[in-house]
């Protein structure tokens, strides 16, 4: 006869939380690294409290209050070791908010911006391993964003954020080589999984 666990002591196997998150083992490993999940190590295996994953995944949500704290989004423009740097360009505050501490929980060193302007600015000034723009934003679109930043640095790996999915931008950003495409609204672990894919990660 098997042991009954309260539904709050399921347990779950690191594919299964693969599974439900939607995520990388990298990006998971990370987050056992950063304390964020607690695990349980069983012989060679991880385990994984289901209410832990759940309580995390309920701080990622985007009304989970107050601002930003400003230790997670780093102002300086070198990374730390062995830390991929992001730049998030959106004009709505609560979106650059919520991808900035989704990406510092998950250990990447995040800077936002709120308009085109801003971001080149920032493109020219730093290194960036990853961009995350926009479609539709105020003076610069999200498209002449990715062209301009094209130009700065060829190889930067580009997701497109977009409440507007139209057929034709979304081919032509295929056609500027974007790496990722995220509709709003888009849950956590989404934009997780898509910037450890275009970091190659």
């Amino acid at each position: 006869m098997g042991v009954n666990f309260p539904d709050d002591e399921i347990f779950l196997t690191t594919e299964e939380v693969l599974e439900y998150l939607q995520v990388n083992l990298r990006t998971v490993y990370r987050l056992i690294k950063a304390g964020k999940i607690p695990a349980v190590r069983v012989g060679r295996q991880w385990r994984f409290r289901k209410r832990d994953i759940d309580a995390w995944l309920d701080t990622q949500r985007p009304h989970g209050g107050g601002p930003m704290p400003q230790a997670e989004v780093s102002d300086k423009p070198q990374a730390r070791e062995g830390r991929s740097r992001v730049l998030v360009v959106d004009d709505e505050s609560s979106i650059r908010e919520l991808l900035a501490k989704t990406l510092a929980l998950a250990e990447y060193d995040v800077d936002t911006a709120p308009d085109g302007r801003a971001a080149l600015e920032r493109l020219r000034l730093g290194h960036y391993g990853l961009l995350i723009a926009d479609l539709k934003m105020p003076g610069m679109d999200g498209l002449t964003l990715i062209r301009e930043a094209k130009r700065l640095k060829s190889d930067i790996p580009v997701i497109i954020i977009t409440g507007f999915s139209t057929e034709s931008s979304a081919i032509e950003a295929i056609n500027l080589g974007v790496a990722g495409y995220l509709t709003k609204p888009f849950r956590v672990p989404q934009v997780l999984a898509a910037s450890a894919r275009a970091l190659g990660e």
